[in-house]
């Protein structure tokens, strides 16, 4: 009785326990936002509608010939044209098949409508409403052709923070509103990035206002130069894969290695440094020597009166430990103290 006792308290305990692992497996099994069939509508368009060709979508209703004009003229029509070998890029390759959309629009209606006064357009809710669809889908659509084109780098994108956060391609780069306004390269040009980031990163807006910053304000650096928008598998998109490798890219003369090497900022230099702006001299997040006093203990120069020990903890520390990224020499007492 006893035994069948703890094998009965066993079940009781392992019962709940099983249940909330079953219960956590399903939380993390993969499902469909939608049934599929409604998913595939979304980024594919109308299943029941037909392919017709840019061409035809135009032959009656001139409603778009701007635009597609601006298309043909742009980077991205100019490449994928029919002579370039490539997938040939039109309407429909974004905005689904478009023979619903034309139903019904003759040369005679387009005439009548003329002479009321209206231009006649087509029907846009048989097309796909990419403006509402959900980011992930938006960019679907997208990366129908980019996935393949081998000059993006967007194998990492479905992993990447900007795609977690619900940003699309068309958050960035807005295809059909550069069209309306003529602009044929559809790159956003490194000059014009901050500009487009500070949309959602405020904050670090706000640290390029302070006092010492990278010279992004003045377009010497540009967001891109340290990071991958499209994504990358380092932390915060960073394009190397430690903040050190990074910051090497510019200040190779940090980067050792030393023989003696401050220990604390081999991998990352932000253990010192805000990489975006600071009210500190040289981007620190402490002026000295309070910044190296959260590490080191204070110590005097000499063996002087109370005043001049004083004095001495409130210099800057790099007046005497110049070489403080690392050095490959020692010091005077030969301990390695980043004097020399």
């Amino acid at each position: 009785m006893k035994f069948s006792g703890i094998i009965y308290g066993i079940f009781l305990v392992v019962l709940p326990v099983t249940i909330a692992i079953s219960g956590c497996e399903s939380l993390k099994s993969s499902r469909a936002i939608l049934p599929m069939k409604e998913y595939e509508r979304m980024i594919v368009g109308r299943l029941d509608a037909q392919y017709v060709g840019t061409q035809n979508c135009l032959s009656a209703c001139h409603y778009h010939d701007e635009i597609r004009h601006n298309l043909d003229a742009s980077t991205m029509g100019v490449q994928l044209s029919r002579k370039s070998g490539m997938p040939l890029v039109n309407c429909e390759s974004c905005h689904g098949p478009g023979s619903l959309a034309i139903e019904g629009i003759t040369p005679e209606k387009v005439e009548m409508d003329a002479k009321n006064g209206k231009q006649t357009a087509c029907n846009y809710t048989t097309l796909i409403d990419i403006k509402n669809l959900p980011a992930q889908a938006q960019s679907l659509i997208c990366l129908k052709c980019h996935t393949a084109n081998a000059t993006f780098n967007l194998h990492n994108w479905n992993a990447g923070a900007h795609a977690f956060s619900d940003v699309s391609c068309i958050s960035c780069h807005s295809i059909c509103s550069a069209f309306k306004m003529g602009k044929y390269d559809l790159k956003v040009q490194p000059k014009d990035t901050a500009e487009m980031c500070y949309k959602c990163h405020q904050d670090v807006r706000a640290e390029f206002s302070l006092p010492t910053h990278h010279p992004v304000p003045e377009k010497k650096l540009f967001c891109t130069d340290c990071h991958d928008a499209h994504g990358t598998n380092n932390d915060k998109l960073l394009r190397k894969e430690t903040v050190k490798q990074t910051c090497a890219m510019c200040h190779a003369d940090k980067e050792g290695p030393f023989v003696y090497e401050h220990a604390e900022i081999t991998e990352d230099c932000t253990t010192c440094h805000n990489p975006h702006g600071s009210v500190s001299n040289n981007l620190l997040i402490l002026r000295e020597p309070f910044l190296c006093l959260q590490c080191h203990q204070g110590h005097s120069t000499s063996a002087a009166s109370a005043m001049e020990r004083k004095g001495a903890y409130y210099t800057q520390c790099t007046y005497c430990h110049s070489r403080i990224h690392g050095t490959d020499l020692p010091s005077a007492s030969g301990k390695g103290k980043f004097t020399q």
